[in-house]
């Protein structure tokens, strides 16, 4: 039986990151990973970046097979980076092999020359997370029937997409596959879309994506899907009664869970929440010492920056001051990649009212922007929510052309509490999205 000082479970952000941390710190570490076209983890081979390879292109006006190409091609680069910049470090091991615990102490490894059980000092578990299938009577994943990763793997272009959820995922796929040309139907259970942004920019969302020729069936569940000869025929039941659509392909964008299944955590002793994650506190320590989880798997956040955050927290923890936990995460934004992009920080305008915390708003038009005329969208519109006293700026959504860039700089001013001045009275390159900040804040 081979004993290893470091064992990490999972080639995701995290865990590749905690590889290349540990090498250079002395230490040796075994990385296992069932999956060779996982290197990397999610993000860069069937989540961001080949989403937004995609989305980019289909905004351009690229053809899907021609898209599906470049998309390929970038995942294959990006996967051999990744691989070779942990295999190639001389106190690195990386092992094709699925794993799973034999006890608290001990793993099974096995690939295709057999199994062999491991001991370790620390191991990480970084397994990331799954697409949920619902139980819904003829659902299950094959040829028409897709979950996120299962659809971008599909050379050919989906030409009728069904959609089940409106959520991030759902949404982003929904906009790719309408600007690729395809007739794209989203069932959603909820009366709108995007429920936790500002209202009035998941309206104007929902307007612009109809416009670009997706329809939405809101309060609506499918109940049935059946397969012809001719594609799929989808039972839906909404406000209107039951229904059926027709369409090729149909996409199950309903959330994803934490990716445990494999490693039979029930022959250990490790504590694990409603939803599947692997139990930790702060620190990312599960409750046998020696054991750690990050990422998705753990239940954070599931978003790759934040993997790359609980990689921070374990660094610092392991080799530094011990300072950074998930307690103290700096403040972040998220994006839901759309043409164009919806990027938000901080509180809604919904949550300070229930807080009872005064607010001023200030709303400008992106078609005000001149960058936005220049890239020929003048679509969305900006919203920050600013403390009428101080002016610290308490929340922020961005519904405009490269909001995922110019979120940014507001996510800084929050973080180190700058008053709306400091955005307002910086000096901009120009043309530039981030001029909006002039305007938006000189509003004060």
């Amino acid at each position: 039986m081979r004993h290893f000082k470091n064992i990490i479970i999972g080639f995701g952000k995290a865990g590749k990151t905690l590889a290349n941390s540990l090498v250079k710190h002395g230490e040796e570490v075994l990385l296992i990973e069932r999956d060779p076209q996982m290197y990397g983890g999610t993000c860069i081979n069937v989540a961001c970046l080949p989403t937004k390879n995609l989305v980019l292109n289909a905004q351009r006006g690229v053809a899907y097979e021609q898209a599906f190409a470049s998309k390929q091609a970038l995942t294959g680069k990006l996967r051999e980076k990744n691989y070779h910049k942990v295999a190639d470090q001389e106190l690195a091991t990386v092992l094709d092999a699925t794993a799973e615990f034999v006890d608290n102490q001990t793993i099974r490894v096995t690939d295709d020359q057999g199994s062999e059980e491991l001991t370790f000092d620390r191991l990480f578990i970084n397994t990331g997370a799954a697409s949920n299938v619902p139980a819904i009577p003829g659902v299950k994943l094959g040829k028409r029937i897709f979950a996120s990763t299962e659809l971008l793997a599909q050379p050919k272009q989906v030409k009728h997409l069904a959609i089940l959820g409106a959520g991030p995922i759902g949404l982003e796929f929904a906009s790719m596959y309408a600007n690729f040309g395809s007739q794209v139907t989203v069932i959603n259970r909820h009366a709108g879309i995007l429920g936790k942004f500002e209202p009035e920019i998941a309206q104007a969302a929902a307007a612009d994506l109809a416009a670009d020729g997706v329809t939405f069936l809101h309060q609506s569940q499918l109940t049935k899907v059946t397969e012809t000869a001719a594609g799929l025929t989808l039972t839906v039941t909404g406000p209107a009664g039951e229904q059926e659509v027709a369409a090729d392909g149909l996409l199950l964008a309903v959330g994803r869970h934490p990716n445990t299944a494999a490693l039979h955590l029930e022959r250990t002793d490790l504590k694990v929440g409603k939803q599947g994650e692997v139990v930790v506190n702060d620190r990312l320590e599960t409750n046998l010492p020696g054991i750690y989880a990050l990422g998705d798997v753990a239940g954070s956040p599931q978003f790759t920056f934040i993997s790359l955050d609980d990689w921070r927290i374990m660094n610092n923890q392991l080799f530094g001051d011990q300072t950074r936990t998930r307690a103290n995460r700096p403040t972040y934004a998220t994006t839901v990649f759309l043409k164009p992009a919806i990027s938000t920080v901080g509180a809604t305008e919904a949550e300070l009212k229930a807080a009872g915390k005064d607010y001023r708003v200030l709303k400008m038009p992106a078609a005000a922007v001149p960058k936005a005329q220049v890239i020929g969208n003048p679509r969305g519109f900006y919203k920050a929510l600013v403390d009428p006293t101080s002016h610290q700026i308490l929340g922020a959504t961005i519904y405009a052309e490269e909001a995922y860039e110019t979120i940014n700089l507001i996510t800084l001013a929050i973080q180190h509490h700058l008053p709306a001045e400091a955005l307002r009275d910086q000096i901009y390159t120009h043309p530039t999205m981030t001029e909006a900040l002039n305007d938006l804040f000189g509003q004060l």
